[in-house]
């Protein structure tokens, strides 16, 4: 696995690298050095999220001990806004002449997978979800398929970028807090909107443990606006033996309904949510799923970023992940220990 967050995850110092918070409504990713990556002939023309996607697939292989990938299958909601955006406003101020197609083709969905591809010498089946709050989950779902099929294994994640546009644009339709809100205490802001976040996550799947394993993925439903009865249905099918919950609470007080029927079902099973680490977009369960898997490896909660004094289990052998997307697109994965 690897992750480029507003955290400092891509090193792997989760355990004793302080909480990075901010009251600014926006939590923005803390970039590695890209140059150990990728060449600098090559940097000078990416964006973004183009170089923090590349780098965390290309860190993610390098931890996973694999040679080429098989299979590569990512998610975005967005894709790279900065390309977009670059060429929307080209488009007016040349008058639509004269206009660099660059932008254009690194604006597409797919461009980070074509990268990827690019570095690695991979030719193999190569494909990019963009379905809003379930781009990840239909990835990971692409994914079990094809290691179901026979491959060996797949190089699958997320990305997803803020720009200042964007986050102005979705501050107009209430996506954020209208007030500057501490992203440390997010929970405690019960009020309409969260905070804005993104971030790069991706993982190397396999059907079979390796001794490089993390978790496993044991169960995984998507729900489409499911009502509280179908909701709180499929959580009591999947509570039995689990040691630790990690919700997506990012404290929308709109959406707060659906955690607390969650709470209802799981109540006595110890709970983290995680969105005041990453912040709120559409491919932060892929963050959830990178969380969950350390934690079941390592056996360890950084206690710095979980200030809540929750009281934890002393052995954490089964993991349920739920998180939503503004109410529409529902996830459940259980993670267990290899």
């Amino acid at each position: 696995m690897a992750a480029i967050s507003p955290q400092h995850t891509f090193d792997g110092e989760m355990f004793s690298a302080p909480l990075v918070h901010t009251d600014s409504n926006l939590l923005s990713c803390i970039e590695p050095d890209y140059k150990p990556f990728i060449p600098g002939n090559s940097l000078r023309r990416m964006t973004r999220v183009l170089k923090m996607g590349l780098t965390t697939a290309l860190k993610c292989m390098q931890d996973s001990g694999l040679g080429t990938p098989g299979p590569i299958v990512t998610g975005t909601g967005k894709g790279s806004l900065q390309d977009t955006e670059k060429f929307i406003r080209e488009i007016e101020q040349y008058k639509e002449t004269a206009l660099n197609p660059t932008p254009f083709i690194q604006s597409t969905y797919n461009s980070v997978n074509g990268l990827i591809a690019l570095q690695l010498k991979c030719t193999d089946y190569n494909n990019t979800f963009v379905h809003r709050g379930f781009s990840f989950e239909n990835a990971l779902l692409d994914s079990i398929m094809l290691l179901a099929e026979g491959a060996a294994n797949t190089l699958t994640g997320a990305f997803e970028e803020m720009t200042a546009e964007h986050f102005y644009i979705k501050s107009r339709i209430g996506f954020w807090k209208t007030t500057p809100t501490d992203s440390s205490t997010l929970y405690s802001h019960s009020s309409p909107g969260s905070v804005a976040g993104e971030g790069a996550t991706f993982f190397a799947l396999t059907a079979t443990p390796t001794p490089k394993s993390y978790a496993a993925i044991t169960s995984f439903r998507m729900l489409y606006k499911p009502t509280a009865a179908k909701l709180t249905a499929v959580l009591q099918q999947y509570r039995e033996g689990v040691d630790l919950v990690i919700n997506g609470r990012n404290g929308d007080s709109n959406h707060e309904h659906y955690y607390q029927a969650a709470d209802t079902v799981l109540t006595g099973i110890p709970q983290l949510p995680f969105k005041h680490l990453c912040g709120e977009y559409d491919t932060a369960g892929a963050f959830g799923l990178w969380m969950a898997a350390h934690l079941l490896r390592s056996q360890q909660i950084p206690t710095q970023w979980f200030p809540s004094g929750t009281k934890l289990p002393a052995q954490i052998n089964r993991i349920l992940l739920y998180n939503h997307f503004y109410g529409e697109q529902h996830s459940v994965i259980v993670l267990e220990k290899t």
